[in-house]
C-alpha cells in the first residue's frame, strides 16, 4: 500500500515537495493521483485519491481552502500546490501548532521544512488543514506534472510487478506440456517461496509447503487463506467437467513475501493452466486406453470357441495371459455414485491397491464399475485361494470409502473359455455383497454355496424345476412343510409370529423346523442357506405353479 509519507520518500519528491500542515495524515492510503489547474473547479474527489495542483495559487486564495474541504469529505489522501521558495520571514514559530518550524524540524517527515507559509498559502489555510488532519504539501520548484508522473509510476508498480510475473510465468510455463511435479518446481523457482502439489483431498504429493492441510478442498475456488505470519494461496487444477478439482497448486508466502499476495495469483492460474494441460493430454490417452481395454475385454467375454490369432495377439499387445487358472472380481460403485464418478483416472488407483498387497491383475473399466482377474500358472489349492481371497478383502478395505463400494470374487477356472465363468461368478458375487453390510460388502463365489447357485439358476430357464427338486423332500410331509418353512422365513426366523400367522401351537412349529433342517440337511441358521430356500419357497408358491 502507497501512502503520502511513501511518497515523500521518493528521490524525485524529496527534494522538491514539503509538507506545510496536516501531518497527522501522512499514513493514509493513496491509490490515485489527479492533476487539476485550477483548485476552485467543482470536480469530484474519488477516496484515496491526492490532488496536485499544476498553477500557484492566488495568495490567500479562498479556493485552496475549499478545496481541502472537498478532499476531505470525499476521503481523499491530501493536497499539493505550488508553493515556491519558502518564506522564512512570513511569520515566527509557532511550536504548537504542527506545520511550524519549531515542531517541523522535529518530526522526522520527509520533506518537512521549518517555513511557517508558502506564497499563495496563508496561515488560515495552513491552519484549517492540521484541523482537518488533511496533508498539504508544497512543491518548491519545478514542474508539478513530472510529480504526477513519478506518483503514478510508484503506484503502477504492482501491477507492473503483476505483469512481469505473468509474463514470466508464460515464458515459463510454454506450449510443451510438463509434468505437474515440474511445473510445480519452475514455480517455486518463479515466486522464490515454498510451492506445492496436493491431490483432491489436501494430501501433498509435490513441493516442500506444510501449510497444505489449511486449504479448504471441498470449496472448489482459488482460496486464500491466512497463516500466523502470512497467507497461503491455493489454486484448483481440474478437468472440464470434472465433479471436483484433480490437483490443488499452494504457494506459502510467508514474512515479507506476504507483500506480495496480490501479485502472485495471477501467476499461479497460469501454473494451473499448465497442470490442466497436462492432465488434458494424460486423459485423453488415458480415454483412448480404456476404450480399447473394454472393447477387448467384451470380445473374450463373448468367446465361444478357440480365440482367433488376432484375438490373441490382441491380447498379448495388451500384457494379458489367456493360460493357466483365473480369478475373476467385480468392483462395483455405491449407487448415487454410478452416475458422478468418472471410472477412467480410478483405474489406476484400483491396481495400485491390489499391488499393495502382492495381487498383480488385469483391471477394466467395465460398466458401472471394473471387472478384473488374476492368473496362475496351475491349478491353485484351496489353500492358495483362500489367501487370494484374505489378500483381495485387504484391497477391498483399502478402497472401500473412496472410490470402491462392493467387491466379488469368482471361482478358479481355466483356459480362455474359463474366463467369463469366473467373470460371470464374481458379477453375481458383487451383485449379492452389495446388500451384505455384515460381510463388509466383499463376497466369493465359495462362500456362498445354494445361495449363489439359485442366484444362477434365477437367470435361466431351469429356475423353477431347481427349486422344486431342493424343496422335494418336504414334499408328501406330514404338517405341510413347504407352508410352514415359508412362513418361518417370511417371519425372520421367528417362532412365535409363525405359530400365530400358522394358528399352531409354538411348540409345533419348533418340531416342523427340525424336521425341515434334517430332511434337506441344512442349517436355518446360516443365513445363505436361508436366502436359498425363500428364494425357493417363493418360486413354488407363486400362483399358476
Amino acid at each position: 500500500m502507497t501512502s503520502v509519507r511513501r511518497l515523500l520518500a521518493l528521490p524525485e519528491w524529496s527534494g522538491e515537495v514539503r509538507v506545510l500542515a496536516g501531518a497527522a495524515g501522512l499514513d493514509a492510503p493513496v491509490y490515485a493521483v489527479r492533476p487539476l489547474a485550477d483548485p476552485g473547479a467543482g470536480h469530484p474527489v474519488a477516496a484515496g485519491e491526492l490532488v496536485i495542483v499544476t498553477r500557484p495559487p492566488e495568495p490567500a486564495d479562498w479556493r485552496v481552502d475549499a478545496l481541502l474541504r472537498r478532499v476531505v469529505d470525499a476521503g481523499g489522501a491530501g493536497v499539493l500546490v505550488p508553493s515556491g521558495a519558502p518564506d522564512r520571514s512570513a511569520s515566527p514559530a509557532s511550536p504548537g501548532v504542527p506545520g511550524r518550524s519549531g515542531s517541523l524540524a522535529s518530526s522526522g517527515v520527509p520533506g518537512r521544512s521549518g517555513s511557517a507559509a508558502s506564497p499563495g498559502v496563508s496561515r488560515a489555510t495552513l491552519l484549517l488543514a492540521d484541523r482537518l488532519g488533511l496533508p498539504l504539501l508544497g512543491a518548491a520548484g519545478g514542474d508539478p506534472l513530472d510529480l504526477v508522473v513519478t506518483a503514478r509510476m510508484l503506484l503502477a508498480e504492482p501491477e507492473i510487478d503483476r505483469a512481469r510475473l505473468v509474463l514470466a510465468a508464460h515464458q515459463a510455463f510454454d506450449d510443451r506440456t510438463r509434468t505437474p511435479e515440474d511445473v510445480m518446481s519452475r514455480l517455486g523457482d518463479l515466486l522464490g517461496v515454498p510451492v506445492a502439489l496436493l491431490d483432491d483431498r489436501g494430501q501433498p504429493l509435490a513441493g516442500e509447503t506444510g501449510a497444505g492441510g489449511a486449504v479448504r478442498v471441498d470449496e472448489f475456488v482459488p482460496q486464500r487463506v491466512g497463516l500466523a505470519d502470512g497467507v497461503l494461496l491455493a489454486r484448483p487444477a481440474r478437468l472440464p467437467q470434472s465433479a471436483r478439482p484433480t490437483f490443488w497448486l499452494v504457494a506459502e508466502l510467508r514474512g515479507t513475501a506476504a507483500e506480495r499476495a496480490e501479485i502472485v495469483p495471477p501467476a499461479l492460474a497460469v501454473a494451473a493452466a499448465a497442470v490442466q494441460r497436462w492432465l488434458l493430454t494424460q486423459r485423453l490417452e488415458l480415454e483412448r486406453d480404456a476404450r480399447a481395454r473394454t472393447a477387448l475385454l467384451g470380445d473374450l467375454l463373448r468367446l465361444d470357441g478357440e480365440p482367433s490369432a488376432q484375438l490373441r495377439r490382441r491380447v498379448a499387445d495388451a500384457g494379458w495371459q489367456l493360460g493357466g487358472w483365473h480369478v475373476g472380481l467385480r468392483i462395483g460403485l455405491r449407487t448415487g455414485a454410478v452416475a458422478t464418478l468418472d471410472l477412467v483416472p480410478h483405474t489406476a488407483e484400483i491396481s495400485r491397491a491390489l499391488g499393495a498387497e502382492g495381487i498383480e491383475a488385469v483391471v477394466v473399466e467395465h460398466g458401472d464399475g471394473w471387472t478384473g482377474w488374476t492368473t496362475f500358472a496351475q491349478e491353485p489349492t484351496p489353500a492358495r485361494v483362500r489367501t487370494l481371497a484374505a489378500r483381495l478383502r485387504a484391497a477391498h478395505r483399502r478402497l472401500r470409502g473412496s472410490i470402491a463400494d462392493h467387491m466379488g470374487v469368482g471361482r478358479p477356472h481355466p483356459w480362455p473359455e474359463g474366463l467369463a465363468g469366473t467373470v460371470a461368478e464374481a458379477t453375481d458375487a458383487a451383485r449379492l455383497a452389495a446388500t451384505r453390510p455384515e460381510a463388509g460388502f466383499f463376497l466369493q463365489v465359495d462362500q456362498l454355496g445354494m445361495a449363489q447357485l439359485l442366484l444362477e439358476w434365477t437367470r435361466t430357464d431351469t429356475f423353477e424345476p431347481a427349486a422344486r427338486a431342493l424343496l422335494a423332500p418336504l414334499r408328501d410331509q406330514p404338517g405341510d412343510l413347504v407352508h410352514t418353512l415359508s412362513a418361518y422365513l417370511d417371519a425372520e426366523s421367528s417362532i412365535a409370529e409363525t405359530a400365530a400367522v400358522l394358528g399352531v401351537h409354538r411348540n409345533t412349529v419348533a418340531a416342523r423346523v427340525d424336521r425341515v433342517e434334517r430332511l434337506l440337511g441344512v442349517d436355518l441358521g446360516h443365513r445363505d442357506e436361508r436366502l436359498a430356500l425363500h428364494l425357493a419357497c417363493r418360486t413354488v408358491s407363486l400362483p399358476g405353479r
